[in-house]
């Protein structure tokens, strides 16, 4: 007997049930983005390992699917260096590719290429699978998508704004009710700086970010082991654990921070930031242990979480000036957020908020009664699919109880009878699925009551 296939851990199937889900997602964000004049975006799933490796810190590297050389790729090999067993040394020389952690290195990539071809400042949005290797759990896979819409090419705080107003419009269409967390790094650079540990902001940072899932004995366990001294990781504590509004949070940092020129810069951008966004229809937070562990970014910060339902992150981003700068273009700034289109999608099924009609299918079906009644619902069918009517016909001219339990196994909501009497007439029975109700109609009036 033949093993039965399987699929690597942290990846999915999807269905055509699934798949309408995830086109709702799709087509929400889609629509949103370009509300806010975005245009979309591809970038190949692989990419050279000297484009990914470096940009997101050394706990990100540790993370990239690496992919074999094509052909005989231990052909340049010593012997003494596969006894010596040093993996990151072999991966080197035997990878020149990876498949691409999230979608904005690569897309930075994409700005240096095609730099002579864009009108700055350039807004981005793109939807493409990502891959991580790591520990598959709930609400986290190897293989997830993201929805990312980015700006590059101005300074202006107006675009951390619009981005927290996408975010806001996107998760109020779907009526998932959210917290959306900002910070600033240069406010977590000025802490660092007043601690007195400059030097230390990546392993801060790192460390701080997860509070929420190992609790602040363990972060400051973690803190220790960087580094840090005791009396530094005290300093930190009533910094970690601000509490108060938004407003009385930045007076309160930016005391803390009266000596450092770059928090008190963060906590400017921060409040000029707040001031524009008072009237969403969602909570926005300053949390100051919000870090996003990503090494790239700047200024402002984004973390969006669900409040209905047990979930990470299903959005975030921030400001990232010197990305493109790794690959030869200094100085051009820019802005974004990513969708966890997968943690989105399971939200929406543990707070089944999926609209009936973004599920449905086919609209109508055809019972198919043989030759001659087939080849007159053929030109109706085609009426009705040029008025955009979803319809099909049943293949097979068999038993009328297969054929509705077909129409009812995907919950289509009419079905259409054409036999003698009908085709006399000139017209079809209309079915209503759902009450048993039949119509006698012409094909016009078949369009009217199914649009």
């Amino acid at each position: 007997m033949a093993n039965k296939p399987s699929i690597p851990k942290g990846t999915r199937d999807f269905g055509p049930v699934e798949m309408a889900k995830r086109n709702y997602i799709f087509n929400t964000i889609r629509s949103v983005y370009e509300l806010y004049g975005f245009q979309q975006i591809e970038t190949p799933a692989q990419e050279t390992l000297q484009t990914l490796m470096g940009k997101y810190g050394e706990e990100g590297d540790k993370l990239l699917f690496k992919i074999l050389n094509s052909g005989d790729y231990l052909s340049k090999i010593e012997d003494s260096e596969l006894t010596e067993r040093n993996t990151l040394r072999l991966a080197s020389k035997i990878c020149e590719k990876g498949l691409r952690y999230d979608l904005t290195v690569p897309f930075a990539r994409y700005v240096v290429m095609h730099r002579e071809e864009l009108q700055l400042p350039f807004k981005r949005y793109q939807v493409q699978p990502v891959w991580r290797a790591d520990r598959p759990q709930k609400g986290r896979y190897r293989e997830f998508y993201q929805f990312d819409g980015d700006v590059v090419g101005s300074d202006s705080l107006l675009n951390e704004v619009e981005l927290m107003q996408i975010v806001d419009t996107v998760f109020t269409r779907f009526g998932v009710r959210v917290q959306i967390k900002i910070n600033n790094r240069k406010i977590l650079t000025g802490i660092a700086e007043v601690i007195g540990a400059a030097d230390k902001i990546v392993d801060i940072t790192v460390a701080i970010d997860k509070l929420d899932k190992i609790g602040i004995d363990n972060v400051n366990a973690e803190l220790r082991e960087d580094g840090l001294t005791d009396e530094q990781i005290e300093k930190l504590q009533p910094i970690i654990m601000l509490e108060g509004t938004n407003e009385q949070k930045l007076e309160t940092i930016a005391q803390v921070l009266a000596s450092s020129e770059t928090g008190l810069k963060g906590v400017e951008e921060t409040r000029y930031i707040l001031s524009f966004l008072t009237s969403l229809n969602n909570e926005i937070q300053l949390d100051l242990t919000l870090a996003r562990g990503l090494s790239y970014y700047t200024g402002a910060i984004f973390e969006v979480k669900a409040l209905d339902t047990p979930m990470g992150s299903i959005s975030g981003g921030g400001r990232y000036d010197n990305l493109t700068g790794i690959f030869g273009m200094p100085g051009l700034s820019g802005v974004g957020i990513s969708f966890g289109v997968d943690r989105i999608y399971d939200v929406l099924n543990a707070l089944d908020l999926y609209p009936k009609d973004s599920l449905q299918t086919t609209q109508v079906l055809f019972i198919n009664f043989g030759e001659k009644e087939t080849a007159y619902c053929l030109p109706i069918i085609a009426k009705v699919r040029q008025a955009g009517i979803r319809a099909e016909i049943f293949p097979d001219s068999t038993k009328m109880k297969k054929q509705m339990s077909y129409a009812n196994a995907k919950q289509i909501p009419f079905v259409v009878l054409a036999g003698d009497n009908e085709m006399a007439e000139g017209k079809v029975t209309l079915k209503n699925m759902e009450t048993g109700e039949q119509t006698l109609v012409s094909p016009d009036e078949l369009i009217a009551k199914l649009s």
